[in-house]
């Protein structure tokens, strides 16, 4: 089996509704990204809750039709419809049936995220037997290791683990933190998530890797003080979060925040000020990870 593939650019004001009019006209499936991305034109729209996530000025619009239809008869009725223009000359090509599940595990190499820790998923074997090597394949769950928030909490996990520690990993997702944390040498982790998908994963993804992981839900009671502390979420959460996570970090204790893009540094540092003593612990791709010691007393 094959489908016809088309490719648009269009402005991104009318990116969602030409792509509505796709489906309606039979698109078997429609795909939105930034036209401009790898350029010096490229833009960062990251979603934080409860805000409009906006879109690209200019929008790659893919879609997928049935391998005999007129593409582009079906694409200029729903730009009329739309009320929208192309910038540029689409293109129609044919692509042709593959395996998905083969073509999907290819965009998946092991990943190195320290000096002695990888991420490696089930279908390879990892690069460094004597490494650190944490099993995870991707999942409906935030954290495989490739994004830079990710990688900058595994790093500044490997420097400060020595061995028994209790970790807290708020806003667990596949638990890949809290696991690479057991994995490292910590006596004890816990996973919390608000969604119930995030915990499914948590749990199968320690068992994967033969660690007890306590994973709990965000509304259950949570018995921990930890001596390490991360979470990698959003700023907006985060800010939201800071009495919780002191209350749960013991005096003396270390805690870790990523998913903070370098504009929203000050704002979560100053969240944390009253608990903690915050500084930046790494930067890469426009994300930070703060760092700070609890304070006594605080």
């Amino acid at each position: 089996m094959a489908w016809r593939r088309l490719s648009v650019v269009v402005p991104g004001a009318c990116a969602g509704e030409l792509a509505e009019a796709l489906e309606a006209a039979g698109a078997l499936s429609t795909e939105l990204a930034d036209a401009d991305a790898g350029t010096a034109e490229e833009s960062a729209i990251f979603a934080e809750p409860g805000a409009d996530p906006g879109v690209w000025p200019r929008c790659r619009l893919v879609a997928l039709l049935a391998e005999h239809a007129d593409a582009a008869a079906v694409l200029r009725k729903a730009l009329a419809e739309a009320g929208c223009e192309s910038l540029g000359e689409p293109a129609i090509d044919r692509l042709e049936d593959t395996d998905w599940v083969r073509e999907t595990q290819r965009q998946f190499e092991p990943i190195r995220a320290g000096d002695r820790l990888w991420i490696v998923p089930t279908w390879h074997r990892s690069p460094d037997p004597q490494a650190v090597n944490l099993v995870l394949d991707p999942g409906a769950a935030f954290g495989t290791g490739s994004h830079p928030t990710t990688r900058l909490v595994l790093g500044w996990l490997e420097r400060e683990i020595r061995g028994g520690e209790a970790v807290l990993d708020y806003g667990c997702g596949s638990g890949i933190l809290a696991i690479a944390a057991l994995k490292m040498g910590a006596a004890r982790a816990t996973g919390v998530d608000i969604d119930p998908l995030a915990l499914e994963a948590a749990r199968y993804n320690a068992s994967a890797n033969a660690v007890g992981l306590e994973v709990l839900a965000a509304d259950a009671p949570l018995d921990i003080v930890a001596d390490l502390t991360v979470a990698n979420i959003l700023a907006n959460p985060l800010r939201m979060l800071a009495p919780l996570l002191a209350a749960h970090t013991r005096p003396g204790g270390r805690i870790a925040l990523s998913g903070i893009l370098a504009a929203q540094s000050a704002g979560v540092m100053a969240a944390y000020a009253p608990f903690f003593g915050m500084g930046e612990a790494g930067a890469e791709g426009g994300w930070v990870c703060l760092a700070g010691t609890r304070r006594q007393g605080a």
